[in-house]
Parts: C-alpha cells; structure tokens; sequence
C-alpha cells in the first residue's frame, strides 16, 4: 500500500498507522512483525461463549443517526481511493465507545472469557516456544530512551496477563475507571458483547458517515484545523513518539468518556482515544468496487503489505496517533487488525439499526 509522507524529525517518515497499532497478538508473541501472524490463531468460541442478554441489555446511550449520502474516503490513503458516493440507511449509534462498566456487566451476566483471558492453543502459534504461550495481550510500552521509528517491536511489548480488566499488565486494574472506554478486546469479543447487548458493529461506510457528521469535505467533524484556537478536540499523542508524551490535552494514554467536544450528531471520541472495530473485513482495494448502497464490505480479506493475515477493519485512531507519523484519526482513513488480537488502545462502539 502506497504512504503518503510527511518531513519528520528523522527525514521522510511514513504518515500510516503502523506505528501506533499493535502488530498481531502471533507476531508480538515472536517478536517479531504483524505479518508473521497465522491467520488461524485464536479460532472463533462464539457461539460456546456466548449468552444472549434477553432483555438485560447495556443501557448505553444511543443517537438516532438520519441515513443520507456521503462521498466516502480520502484522496491523502492510497487504500481510501477512490472516493466514491455511498448511501447509508438511518441507524442509532452508542455516544461513546462501549465502557468498562458496560462491559463488567455483560460479563457478570454471561461469564464470559475474552480471547487475552483464554489458553493458547499451540497449533495456532506454530513458531512460538512453548513457554511464551500464556494468555496476554498487546500492550504499548514507551521506551526510556528515543529510538528509530523503523521497529514497532521498541515500544509494543505481549504481556502475559495483560486483558480487559487489566489493560497493561497483572499489576494494572481498572478500579475507579468504570467510565474508561474497554480496552483489550478483539473481534470476537465485541462480537459476544453485541450479541448480549441486542446490537452490531457498525459497517465501515456506517462509522465514517457518523464520524463525519455532516462535515464531509473539512479534515476532522469539526472543521479544518486540527486544534482550533490552540483547543484539543480529540485525545493524541503530543511530544516526541514513542519516549516522551508531553500531555497537552489533558491524558498521556486513555482517557475516559465525554471530555473532549461532543460532534454535531452527539458522539464522543469518534477520533483519537482507542480504535474501534467495525464489522468489514479489509481489502485495501475495496473502494474500486464497493456497493453504493449500504456496503457491507467484500466477502474476504487481502492486504499484500500482510498476505498470511486475516483482517478486519479498525476506525478513529487512538491515543498515540500525532500527526508528526499517522494522521489514520481522520474520518476518512482507514485501520486494519488482524481479528483474534487486541491491545490497550483498541475497543469499539455499537450500532442498532433503526429508521
């Protein structure tokens, strides 16, 4: 996939969001690149895993989304060309990424596992010693020191222990930060929770017509300008990447719901904070023969850049975006992930269909 570049400090440095997302839970587990995953790992537990909530639902807040038409994309991503008119039918969309608490709900009602919490199964992680297969997760891990931006494994570390209820590590806890957006959890888990909660994951074209939010020739829902009159809108990464946040708005990593500008259709955090999910899976070239009408993405997933990987889409960017080495926060952007991995700036938000 082609980059679009930016003068960095260290010369031409790629404007993607490579940086800033976790490689695959099998590439962290080797040490080595995304691409190194086995696209079976982590097979689907669904259906044994998974409750129905009945009338026991999430009680998160929902806006009512009027359907329209959008040019959808973005001439700055090789993978979000060509722009390309689409229409979405009126859906309700959650104000904000699905909470701690929320998902503490669901799990005390069902009992249910996420993938970090699970045993590895060896014959997924073919390469990996056996000893390294323990349940953990993707965990960002600034280093001490400034280093290259050549090698994401300097800052993204497995932690054995590292889930939901713990986003960093065994000693980490999410006591007290029940309104935090609920991190850790891959595809499959956000697929349980929806189950559960009567909802879905929001299609691609269904997220970036909400995070537009009628503004849909400006760079951000909010306009032009990335801090408009020296104003944060969005939590990101501020400072020298991957060392040294500097903290200008307000959170050196997740910050919780609601404390930055709600958009014009009542959503929070539609850019920055943690990624969200959605259901599509990720071709990069997609956009060449996507439906008109209410697409639900292709049928599989591709991606040269990551042959041997499964992968679904990922929307909005997170707490380490900077516009200095990836500007994939902007509505029109695109993410990827590979499905049974998650990390502590990964998490979602839920849809409901609905005239």
């Amino acid at each position: 996939m082609q980059q679009v570049t930016t003068q960095g400090r260290q010369g031409k440095m790629p404007m993607d969001c490579t940086l800033c997302k976790a490689p695959s839970r099998a590439g962290l587990l080797m040490g080595g690149g995304g691409a190194s995953g086995d696209s079976a790992a982590g097979a689907s537990q669904l259906a044994a895993a998974t409750t129905t909530g009945g009338a026991d639902f999430d009680s998160g807040k929902m806006v009512f989304i009027k359907g329209g038409s959008f040019q959808m994309g973005s001439d700055q991503f090789a993978d979000a060309q060509p722009i390309h008119k689409v229409t979405v039918s009126s859906f309700y969309m959650d104000t904000h990424e699905v909470t701690n608490d929320q998902f503490a709900k669901f799990v005390a009602a069902t009992h249910y596992i996420t993938v970090a919490e699970r045993p590895l199964n060896p014959k997924d992680y073919p390469n990996v010693p056996a000893d390294k297969l323990v349940p953990g997760s993707g965990v960002f891990s600034p280093p001490a020191h400034p280093v290259p931006l050549n090698n994401p494994m300097a800052w993204w570390q497995y932690v054995p222990g590292a889930d939901w209820r713990h986003p960093t590590g065994p000693n980490s806890s999410i006591q007290g930060k029940g309104h935090y957006p609920v991190v850790q959890v891959c595809y499959e888990d956000c697929l349980a929770y929806a189950k559960w909660a009567g909802k879905r994951l929001p299609t691609e074209a269904e997220w970036e017509y909400a995070a537009r939010a009628g503004k849909h020739f400006e760079n951000y829902y909010w306009g032009k300008d990335l801090h408009p009159g020296g104003k944060y809108m969005a939590n990101n990464f501020q400072g020298h990447f991957p060392d040294h946040n500097t903290k200008e708005d307000g959170y050196i990593m997740l910050a919780p719901i609601e404390q930055y500008p709600v958009s014009a259709y009542g959503l929070y955090d539609m850019e920055g904070n943690a990624w969200e999910w959605c259901s599509d899976f990720y071709r990069p070239d997609y956009y060449g023969s996507s439906p008109t009408l209410n697409p639900q993405g292709p049928k599989d997933s591709y991606d040269p850049e990551q042959p041997s990987l499964v992968q679904r889409v990922q929307r909005g960017g997170s707490f380490l975006c900077s516009d200095e080495y990836c500007i994939r926060y902007k509505a029109g952007s695109r993410g990827k992930g590979e499905p049974s991995s998650a990390s502590n700036n990964l998490g979602f938000r839920l849809v409901r269909s609905g005239k």
